[in-house]
């Protein structure tokens, strides 16, 4: 149960954050896959770093490929004024075919004797456990506790709730709803990237196309349920 746990608590708390604005990410999806891909860069060609030094650049990579791929759509919003809820989505099965294109390229494994995968990560990439269960149950439970404190207590929190209740009003209030659109929409996506590096790193040991494996759209009932 807590191992199901951790990736939809993760994903759930980075939807929520664009929820709150009424921008509809329906792309943690996505954005799982990208903060997977990234983190699994540093864990296949790195593999001999120093443990802790590889788990935290690995951290950071999953965070900023989920981040990365969730400005793409809140530029284009902002920009062009675009349906987030559909370009959202279709990132989902861009960032799908990403793996494919690196499983049956760069990225294949040269053991795997004609079948198309990815290797799996040297033990040195592998999160630790804590009470038998990997790491990433600890870090959820860390975010929970920032995620609410940042809604809740701080400025960009508020901004974020005044967004969402009214645009007009958050601009007659003085606040820039496009720089608040863009922000929240990359710690959106960098959380949920978070959620696909622990997916490699905490669970798979490896990136595959059921690395996020639907967890991004359940994450989105989790959050409009809690």
């Amino acid at each position: 149960t807590v191992k199901i746990m951790i990736p939809l608590l993760i994903a759930s708390l980075g939807v929520t954050l664009a929820f709150k604005m009424k921008f509809w990410n329906i792309g943690a999806e996505g954005q799982i896959i990208m903060g997977g891909i990234f983190a699994s860069y540093f864990a296949l060609f790195h593999a001999n770093w120093n443990h802790w030094l590889l788990v935290i650049v690995m951290f950071l990579a999953g965070a900023i490929g989920g981040g990365l791929w969730g400005l793409i759509p809140a530029w284009f919003k902002t920009r062009y004024d675009t349906n987030e809820t559909l370009f959202t989505l279709m990132l989902n099965y861009i960032a799908l075919n990403v793996i494919v294109f690196l499983r049956e390229g760069a990225w294949r494994d040269p053991g795997s004797q004609g079948y198309a995968k990815i290797a799996r990560f040297n033990k040195n990439a592998a999160l630790d456990k804590v009470f038998g269960i990997q790491f990433g149950w600890v870090i959820a439970l860390i975010l929970v506790v920032v995620i609410a404190v940042y809604l809740n207590r701080s400025k960009q929190g508020y901004e974020i709730s005044v967004v969402g209740d009214s645009e007009n009003t958050a601009r007659y209030a003085g606040i820039n709803v496009k720089k608040v659109t863009i922000r929240t929409m990359a710690i959106s996506g960098a959380i949920c990237g978070l959620a696909g590096f622990i997916a490699v790193a905490g669970a798979s040991h490896t990136i595959s196309t059921s690395t996020a494996g639907g967890r991004g759209f359940t994450a989105i009932i989790v959050a409009w349920l809690a």
